[in-house]
């Protein structure tokens, strides 16, 4: 296989114009050797036949050239679009161009936001980055470029009489320059200059021209570039933005569900799964109304009027029967889902779970029913310590006198509902007197006053509530029938005692401990049925205000002398 290359035209030309004269050389000596003058017809056409040639090959030289600058063109458009990363396109636009211009060095400038030029990359013939150090080229060159939009070309800098006088020419020994604008949709966005410090005259109006025509190109190949980086970023901003609230999506407590207008839900967030026990997998795509069937008809009435009135609904609240969790609580907002020119889109749900929250209220709404809401108000669940503190008190014990051979005679269910009405009935009368009920014993219950709020009248508190407690007896006996009329006996002791909290961190009782309380529950079990009986040491602080009368001396079990009491009748 011939691997020659093939000789261009020029070259050809060159052959036969070689060929030419060695032919006409042969002819001369010809004619002199025979003794015949040479034909001046001959000599003529010789001439005219060189100097055809010589044009010839001179028009086939430059239409080389343009050929070779042409197929330079498409070869650099091809290369510099050949990436869009900015950095890189600068580079091989400079180290073409250094490379078509056989310049020493070649340097690309773009205008800054604030308008001024910067160099951006600079390169020498060795396909170098040019060391800052050596940024020495002509400003002057470079403005004339910037403010007249057209190109600069010298071949001698330091004779050229339009810079030989500036100061950069000079120190720089700058010789051959070339400067050309980047221009884009008529702006001119930075300029391209090439230069060599040593050669003169190495930069015609045809590399002026080559180097015009490259930069066209360059400067859409930047402009792209830029573009492409300018949307990078963007783009990366956008998905850090958006990996951003995807993160505070998921990690929100509320549930949050988007639908579109044809009712497909096409997103939720992580808490949704734990709320509705249902997997994301499970609800995107699926039909709203579907997915939350266990809602009811009423969900999809307010689904309906948000799009009718296109206004936001509030905590609406729903107790649906869920197959991962069973009965739930839940409060709903519901808004319109709408895009940046408030078009409707959809709808978005924001559901919070109330199941926890509904059971502790119901725990408190148990617990007031056990302490003042005064008493729940002045603990500090943050300051709860085992152990106690001592303080005087009035304690109350009340109980269901006959409860025991009712039991006997009445259905559990029966019993149960009979028993809390009358306990309940106790249980608001001590609380209406600001009084911290201990316990429920069975058909009994336990109170004390003056504590943990300090009461001066609590003697008189705990009395009031013993005969509040026998006025509401008989307001059940009213609603009851005669068989469930039962009575309440009461006991009331004032003493000391000690009040705190009693068990362990998992288990805590707030209790009241010591020998009054015990008094107190020894002079109830004494009552009885409608009977309040006080100790003498609680009578001697009520006595001016209560109507009582001496009902002895009474010897309490675990006593070693009988103590003295009083029956309430009424107050004064």
């Amino acid at each position: 296989m011939n691997n020659q290359t093939t000789p261009s035209l020029s070259t050809l030309m060159e052959e036969h114009l070689y060929r030419l004269n060695q032919i006409s050389s042969q002819t001369r000596d010809f004619f002199q050797k025979t003794g015949y003058t040479v034909p001046a017809y001959f000599q003529e056409e010789y001439t005219s036949l060189t100097t055809n040639f010589a044009q010839i090959k001179q028009q086939i030289i430059n239409l080389e050239k343009i050929s070779e600058d042409q197929i330079a063109l498409v070869e650099i458009g091809q290369v510099i679009n050949s990436t869009h990363l900015l950095d890189d396109v600068l580079r091989i636009v400079m180290d073409t161009i250094v490379r078509l211009l056989r310049a020493e060095r070649g340097f690309l400038m773009l205008r800054a936001e604030n308008g001024e030029m910067g160099i951006r990359v600079a390169r020498n013939w060795e396909q170098e980055t040019v060391n800052p150090s050596e940024f020495a080229i002509s400003r002057t060159v470079v403005e004339r470029v910037v403010s007249a939009g057209n190109p600069v070309l010298t071949t001698n800098a330091q004779e050229d009489p339009r810079f030989g006088n500036q100061d950069s020419v000079i120190s720089y020994h700058l010789r051959s320059i070339l400067c050309v604008p980047l221009t884009v949709k008529d702006q001119l966005t930075g300029v391209i200059y090439a230069d060599n410090r040593i050669r003169t005259g190495l930069f015609t109006q045809r590399e002026c021209e080559l180097l015009v025509a490259f930069s066209n190109q360059a400067a859409v190949a930047i402009e792209n570039a830029r573009l492409f980086e300018s949307l990078r970023a963007s783009l990366s901003k956008v998905t850090e933005l958006n990996n951003l609230m995807e993160n505070i999506f998921s990690s929100i407590a509320s549930g949050v569900i988007t639908a579109d207008i044809r009712d497909n839900i096409i997103s939720c967030n992580q808490a949704v799964e734990v709320i509705l026990g249902i997997g994301k997998q499970q609800l995107i795509g699926q039909n709203l109304f579907q997915a939350l069937s266990p809602f009811g008809d009423e969900f999809s009435r307010h689904i309906q009027r948000v799009r009718d009135t296109d206004l936001n609904i509030v905590a609406l609240e729903f107790e649906p029967t869920l197959p991962g969790r069973g009965r739930i609580d839940v409060s709903l907002n519901i808004s319109p889902l709408k895009d940046a020119d408030q078009r409707s889109q959809g709808v978005a749900l924001v559901v919070d779970d109330l199941t926890e929250k509904k059971r502790l209220q119901s725990r408190q709404r148990l617990f007031e029913r056990m302490v003042s809401p005064t008493v729940i108000g002045s603990i500090n669940p943050d300051q709860l310590q085992l152990g106690g503190k001592r303080t005087e008190i009035t304690t109350l014990f009340v109980d269901i006198r006959g409860f025991s051979g009712f039991s006997e005679v009445t259905e559990p269910e029966e019993l149960v509902a009979i028993l809390n009405s009358y306990l309940a009935a106790a249980a608001d009368a001590i609380l209406s007197f600001d009084g911290t009920i201990d316990k429920f014993l069975g058909d009994a219950v336990m109170a004390w006053f003056n504590a943990p709020i300090p009461q001066p009248d609590h003697e008189m508190r705990a009395v009031r509530a013993a005969i509040s407690i026998r006025e509401q007896a008989g307001l059940l006996h009213k609603t009851l029938p005669q068989n469930y009329h039962l009575a309440f006996g009461a006991g009331i002791h004032y003493g000391e005692a000690v009040l705190g909290l009693v068990g362990t961190e998992k288990r805590l009782e707030y209790t009241a401990i010591g020998d009054s309380v015990n008094i107190a529950k020894r002079i109830q079990e004494n009552a009885e049925a409608n009977q309040i009986l006080i100790s003498a040491e609680t009578y001697a602080q009520v006595a001016s205000r209560v109507d009582a009368r001496p009902v002895g001396s009474i010897q309490l079990k675990g006593k070693s002398h009988p103590i003295s009491v009083y029956e309430i009748i009424q107050l004064w």
